[in-house]
C-alpha cells in the first residue's frame, strides 16, 4: 500500500499569494480556493494552510540603530523590531539597518560614515540640515527633527529677550559686587513693546506663542506675504526695510539658505533703530559678523549661534557691551530625550506599517 501524501498546492500558492507574515490573512483566502479545486487521489490529503506557516521563512525584524544609551534603553520594545547601538565611533554594525539615528552633530563628520550602510530612512535629531545634502550618498532618505526643539529653542530666545530686555547683566554684576543699587532704573520691558519675529516655521511660532504672554506688538516676517494656518498675517522679508526702523526687538529664526546667508548686513542693521536689540537663533551665518561688530554700542545683540562657530576665543563679540553670547546652546533641555524618542517611535511605525516617514527634507 502506497503511503498517504500531504497536498499543498504550493506553485499556484506561492504565485498567487504573499508569504509574509502580515498577509497570511490572504494565504487561507487562497487555502480556501485550492481546497476547493483540488482532489486528492491515492490516499492524500488536502492539509489546511495553516500548516504550512512553519515552512514560510519568517519576517525579517526593521533593524533602528540609536547612537546613545539613553534612546536604547527607554524605546518600547516592538515585535519585529531589532535596536542596534550605533554612535558613528565605530563601523556601522550591520551593512543595512533600516532606520539610521544620527548623533546630534557638533560636525558633520559623522555624516560620511553613511556610506557605509544602506538604509530606508536616516533621522536626524536637528532641525537644520543645511551643509548636510552634498555629504549624503546616493539613495538615501533624510528626514529632520521636527517636533525636538522647538519649545526649548523658544525657551533660549525668550530668556535672551527678557535677560536683555529687564538689564538683568547690570543685576547680575550688582549681585556678584554685593552692591543693592538703590538707583530706580525703568527698564524697557516687553510690554508694549514692537518685536519683530523673522521666520514662522516651527521655531518662529513657539517664539511668538511665548513671547506674546508678555503684552508686546508681535510682528511676523518670512519669505513671502501669507495668512498663515493659524490664521495670523505673515508679512514678507522684503518688507523688513521700510518696518525695520520701528522695531525695538528682532528675533531671527530662520533657516540657512541661499536667500537668508547674509540676510543681516550693514544696511540692515543700518535701519534699525538705536537701542534695538537683535536676537539670532537660526544660523550665524545669516547675520554678516563683521557688519554687527560695527554696530557694537549702537545696537544690542543676543547670539546662540555666530560666524564663525565656535566663535575665537580672542574675538571682540565676547567682551563688547550689550552683547550676550549662548555657545548654540538652544537644544540642549531634557525635553530632548522624551521628543526624539517619540519622533523615533513613530517613524518605526510608520516604515512597519508600510507608510511614508515623516519629515523628510532630503532624498538623494
Amino acid at each position: 500500500m502506497k503511503p498517504s501524501c500531504v497536498v499543498w498546492a504550493e506553485v499556484t500558492i506561492v504565485d498567487t499569494c504573499s508569504l509574509s507574515g502580515p498577509h497570511l490573512s490572504s494565504i487561507e483566502h487562497c487555502g480556501v480556493i485550492l481546497r476547493r479545486s483540488v482532489t486528492p487521489t491515492n490516499g492524500s490529503r488536502v492539509a489546511p494552510l495553516r500548516e504550512l506557516e512553519h515552512l514560510m521563512p519568517a519576517p525579517q525584524a526593521l533593524v533602528v540603530s540609536l547612537p546613545v544609551e539613553e534612546l536604547r534603553n527607554r524605546i518600547s520594545p516592538l515585535t519585529g523590531v531589532e535596536y542596534v547601538d550605533w554612535n558613528f565611533s565605530t563601523p556601522p554594525p550591520r551593512e543595512h539597518i533600516d532606520v539610521v539615528v544620527l548623533p546630534y552633530l557638533s560636525s558633520m563628520h559623522p555624516v560620511l560614515a553613511l556610506s557605509q550602510v544602506s538604509s530606508q530612512l536616516v533621522q536626524s535629531p536637528a532641525l537644520g540640515y543645511d551643509g548636510i545634502e552634498e555629504l549624503l550618498p546616493a539613495g538615501v532618505t533624510f528626514a529632520n527633527g521636527v517636533g525636538v526643539h522647538e519649545t526649548a529653542t523658544a525657551e533660549l530666545a525668550v530668556t535672551h529677550v527678557l535677560t536683555a530686555q529687564r538689564e538683568m547683566h547690570r543685576m547680575y554684576r550688582n549681585q556678584m559686587r554685593g552692591y543693592w543699587d538703590q538707583e530706580d532704573h525703568f527698564v524697557p520691558g516687553l510690554a508694549d513693546r514692537e518685536v519683530f519675529v523673522v521666520g514662522y516655521g516651527g521655531v518662529g511660532k513657539e517664539i511668538v506663542r511665548r513671547l506674546e504672554c508678555f503684552g508686546p506688538r508681535v510682528s511676523v516676517f518670512a519669505s513671502r506675504r501669507q495668512i498663515a494656518t493659524d490664521g495670523r498675517e505673515v508679512y514678507s522679508v522684503s518688507d523688513l526695510d521700510e518696518a525695520l526702523p520701528s522695531a525695538e526687538v528682532i528675533v531671527l529664526a530662520v533657516p540657512l539658505t541661499a536667500h537668508t546667508r547674509g540676510l543681516v548686513n550693514r544696511d540692515f542693521l543700518a535701519r534699525m533703530a538705536d537701542g534695538a536689540l537683535l536676537v539670532n537663533m537660526s544660523r550665524g551665518p545669516v547675520v554678516v559678523t563683521k557688519d554687527l561688530v560695527r554696530e557694537i554700542g549702537r545696537l544690542r545683540f543676543a547670539l546662540d549661534v555666530t560666524d564663525p562657530e565656535p566663535l575665537p576665543q580672542d574675538h571682540a563679540l565676547w567682551t563688547a557691551p550689550g552683547v550676550t553670547i549662548t555657545p548654540h546652546a538652544a537644544a540642549g533641555s531634557l525635553a530632548m530625550g522624551p521628543r526624539m524618542l517619540t519622533l523615533i517611535e513613530e517613524q518605526v511605525s510608520r516604515l512597519r506599517a508600510g507608510d511614508e516617514p515623516l519629515h523628510v527634507v532630503i532624498r538623494t
